[in-house]
């Protein structure tokens, strides 16, 4: 960031809040599914911070923890306890969050984004473990006062933490860094990380300082980031903010401002706390956990095969493209749709590599503009498939297309009634009397017709108009419903229109 006075780097740490997918909360066995449910109705008195009552620890929520800081290749420390963090809000039960400290669950990790073709490695400073606040809503009355109430149902929900080294520099890279986190995230069914719906946070930290300087400006940490656009909008909004400040002699107050997306500026919301202002202490009704090596591996065991390892195998094994595995890689199921319709039929190594070439373009194609045109949810696996094209479908459609059992074209229709009903390809090509034809008797039938029906576009083309041969192309297609066969039709139209 350069001044017309003073050139200033940007340092941003992000930390990023997950609410993580366990049947109950993370101190007592209340469900955690809360969302749409009656305020009020997922407590107990552990939630409501009763007197005399004790937490138990969530070990799934332990174990869902550890397998994010070994895939974000953080070091397990064999002994992790949690603190009380004492601050006072109205949506903080007991007065205190359960959270930990100075020995989280995981430590000293990174991970990889892709910047302009290049790979920037982002380090993550530590991986821990906490509880969800209430929530509190808040309320106008007839009279026109304002009043706010507690919905306890969020509070005790397991909540992941995971604080990055301040090691980003511009609102583009801190959005690439949290695209990259949600990825891995649901590649590992840990949690839904959805911004839009609040079960992830992201909460990046901005300053600037002085090139050359070592030492930090003032932080200002921004919340309310519902979007990844709004993640790069509200850091580069920040960034103009702080360097207008101290561009013109004023300090940057270390605050906590939140993101106003409908007039894209960040508001002050109240003075930010240091690490001291919480008072940490260790949890005196929670033993010290004590992590195993052996226990560590058994996790890592668990671990999928996660988005970079995929891609780099896609491109490997597949022959894809780089670009190509990496759309295909964006989301585990898509991923694993691909991968099921592209081993269905193995067959020989060659055909095999060009099957998975003509899949991967159908769905990249194809498949995606139908999908998202219908507003389809996509699930990749055969048991919850809601997308009514199982992989077998796909791979038994690309084949009728390899066979020119199927135009192109054809295909399009085909697959769309298959999305419709349910139907094999073969079964919708029969009833629909889709099958390509080829022969040029059959053909020139239907070319002579668009040629008597067409004399403006036959004299374009006789006039040196190529592209008046394409219309002709496209209403043969049309009249025999994309049965005919593309390069027979341009040769039967290009015979005719020069004789």
């Amino acid at each position: 960031m350069t001044t017309s006075t003073t050139t200033y780097e940007v340092v941003i740490g992000i930390e990023v809040h997950a609410q993580l997918l366990t049947r109950s909360k993370m101190f007592c066995s209340c469900s955690k599914d809360y969302f749409g449910t009656p305020v009020n109705s997922h407590v107990c008195p552990v939630c409501l911070a009763l007197p005399g009552v004790m937490p138990v620890i969530n070990r799934q929520a332990v174990e869902y923890t550890i397998m994010t800081g070994l895939a974000l290749n953080c070091t397990i420390p064999q002994q992790a306890k949690f603190d009380r963090k004492n601050y006072h809000y109205p949506d903080l039960m007991k007065g205190y969050q359960i959270s930990q400290y100075d020995l989280p669950l995981c430590e000293n990790g990174w991970l990889e984004v892709d910047l302009d073709g290049e790979t920037k490695r982002i380090g993550v400073t530590r991986v821990h473990l906490e509880e969800d606040t209430a929530r509190s809503m808040h309320r106008t009355n007839a009279a026109g006062e304002d009043y706010s109430l507690i919905d306890v149902n969020r509070s005790g929900v397991p909540l992941m933490e995971v604080v990055s080294e301040p090691d980003v520099r511009s609102g583009k890279e801190a959005r690439l860094y949290v695209t990259k986190l949600q990825q891995i995230l649901r590649y590992l069914g840990v949690s839904q990380a959805n911004l839009e719906e609040g079960n992830m946070r992201c909460e990046p930290n901005i300053s600037l300082r002085p090139v050359g300087r070592d030492e930090f400006g003032s932080k200002v940490e921004l919340k309310n980031l519902a979007s990844f656009r709004a993640v790069e909008r509200g850091v580069n909004f920040e960034i103009e903010r702080q360097t207008a400040l101290l561009e013109s002699g004023r300090p940057v107050e270390h605050e906590t401002r939140g993101w106003r997306d409908d007039i894209g500026e960040t508001v002050s919301q109240r003075g930010k706390e240091m690490a001291e202002d919480y008072r940490y202490f260790p949890e005196p009704d929670l033993p010290l956990l004590a992590i195993a090596p052996e226990y560590v591996e058994e996790l890592r065991a668990k671990l999928p095969e996660l988005p970079d390892a995929k891609r780099e195998r896609f491109v490997r094994e597949y022959g894809l493209s780089a670009y190509d595995a990496n759309l295909l890689t964006v989301d585990g199921e898509w991923a694993g749709y691909y991968e099921a319709a592209v081993d269905i039929d193995p067959g020989e190594s060659d055909r095999r590599a060009a099957r998975a070439k003509t899949i991967a373009n159908w769905m990249l194609q194809d498949f995606a503009q139908v999908v998202n045109a219908q507003d389809v949810a996509f699930v990749g696996s055969e048991e919850s498939i809601s997308v009514r094209v199982p992989p077998a479908h796909l791979n038994q459609l690309v084949q009728l297309i390899e066979a020119e059992t199927v135009s192109t074209t054809g295909a399009k229709s085909v697959f769309a009634e298959m999305l419709s009903s349910g139907k094999p390809p073969q079964q919708v090509v029969d009833e629909q009397g889709l099958t390509q034809i080829s022969g040029a008797d059959e053909i020139g039938a239907v070319v002579d017709d668009v040629i008597a029906a067409n004399p403006d576009a036959v004299a374009d083309y006789r006039g040196g108009k190529e592209t008046a041969l394409q219309f002709l192309v496209g209403q043969v297609m049309r009249q025999t419903r994309g049965r005919a066969k593309p390069d027979v039709v341009a040769t039967l139209l290009t015979e005719r229109l020069r004789s």
